[in-house]
């Protein structure tokens, strides 16, 4: 039989007793809706939807969602403003945990919701740790955002699993002052002080790397934190930091002023522009070549094997937080131009709150001991009652 003409699109029944639906798109080309119908009333349904949705300038090309995802993924990394790190840190995603998973193959229109759960599922599944699914997760919606909200290729992003792209990794372990200083000293004397600076002032592995001579005031007892040192594949890059928040100046401890001063004679370069921390040859400070040094100080001091690098700058924010720091002090200290990180610290402490507590306790004790009638007697006061002038007394004769 014969297409039934309507005033707009075209309905025709199937031998299977379906009915098709096919609409004039924006581009003059008559396309098919994706599925037949039970009824033709559901089919002039459809159709009256599609129409609506090209008027509102919403419709989406059945044709361009086609592309390749992990195609559409990689140029979209390509196109991206991104630091050097950034970069090869999505590169990384894309490759390790996008192209070998059942994404790889797909189009970007065939990602549909239970896509991405049972992805997500798979790599849980495979022991990738949950830090990692949350990063992956979160380029994986990013890009389907640039999917559907600028290049509009499909019409809803798949990545729709709530709380999927946070980070709960579990909370990092804090050392002692003891245990520092038991890590400082099983460290080669020229990366000890390295160790203490980490903790007590808080910087970033990468922004100790950077730290130079003219950038160390012991006479005010300051570092200035203005680069951060980044490795990428082509070798370290120094650059600024991300934010104007992350130029700083951090406040020594006074007690290890006289070894800074004593690391800063012996090992440190030459010159104002000299390095602070540099190897035995000369060469700057790289990560994968102070992990070795790391991992077997670590062993001889006792400390446990999951502890990080940047556990130091953790433990030494969990010591400013104690001391009394407010959040936009720890926030100036850490480099963070917003309050989550600063506030993580700022919740009371066990042994703080017990300190509250009888503080609170003594105060209790020195209310109850007080005689009866004066407490009555300020009780009033405040209330305002018995002062001359006043109606506690009745009316006035």
């Amino acid at each position: 039989m014969a297409d039934r003409r309507r005033d707009w699109g075209r309905i025709r029944p199937l031998k299977s007793g379906r009915f098709q639906a096919r609409y004039p798109g924006p581009d003059g080309l008559l396309r098919p809706a994706p599925d037949t119908f039970k009824t033709r009333r559901e089919a002039s349904e459809w159709l009256a939807a599609k129409r609506t949705e090209i008027a509102q300038d919403d419709w989406v090309s059945p044709e361009s969602g086609k592309a390749s995802f992990i195609e559409y993924a990689t140029t979209w990394v390509a196109e991206r403003k991104l630091s050097d790190s950034t970069r090869e840190r999505y590169e990384g995603i894309v490759r390790n945990h996008l192209a070998t998973t059942r994404l790889d193959g797909l189009s970007v229109a065939a990602i549909k919701e239970a896509t991405v759960r049972k992805w997500r599922s798979e790599l849980l599944a495979r022991k990738v740790g949950e830090p990692t699914v949350a990063k992956a997760y979160r380029l994986l919606r990013a890009i389907f955002n640039t999917a559907v909200d600028e290049d509009r290729i499909v019409k809803r992003n798949p990545c729709r699993i709530k709380g999927a792209g946070e980070d709960n990794s579990a909370e990092r372990p804090v050392l002692t002052i003891g245990q520092v200083y038991k890590l400082a000293d099983a460290m080669q004397p020229r990366y000890r002080m390295l160790v203490l600076l980490a903790t007590f002032t808080s910087p970033r592995f990468g922004e100790l790397a950077a730290l130079r001579r003219r950038d160390v005031d012991l006479q005010r007892r300051e570092i200035r934190v203005l680069r951060s040192q980044t490795e990428v594949k082509g070798g370290p890059r120094v650059k600024g930091p991300k934010s104007e928040a992350g130029k700083r100046r951090i406040a020594i401890p006074r007690a290890i002023v006289a070894e800074l001063r004593e690391h800063v004679e012996r090992y440190a370069e030459p010159g104002a522009d000299g390095l602070v921390f540099v190897g035995p040859q000369g060469g700057r400070l790289r990560r994968h070549n102070f992990r070795r040094l790391w991992v077997k100080a670590k062993k001889a001091a006792g400390i446990p094997d999951d502890v990080h690098f940047h556990d130091l700058r953790h433990s030494g924010n969990e010591l400013a937080a104690e001391g009394g720091a407010t959040t936009r002090e720890l926030m100036a200290r850490m480099g963070h131009s917003t309050t989550r990180a600063a506030l993580l610290y700022q919740r009371a402490r066990r042994e703080r709150d017990h300190t509250i507590a009888d503080s609170m306790s003594r105060n209790i004790e020195s209310a109850r001991k007080r005689p009866e009638g004066k407490r009555a007697r300020r009780r009033a006061r405040g209330r305002g009652e018995g002062h001359a002038g006043g109606t506690a007394g009745g009316t006035a004769a």
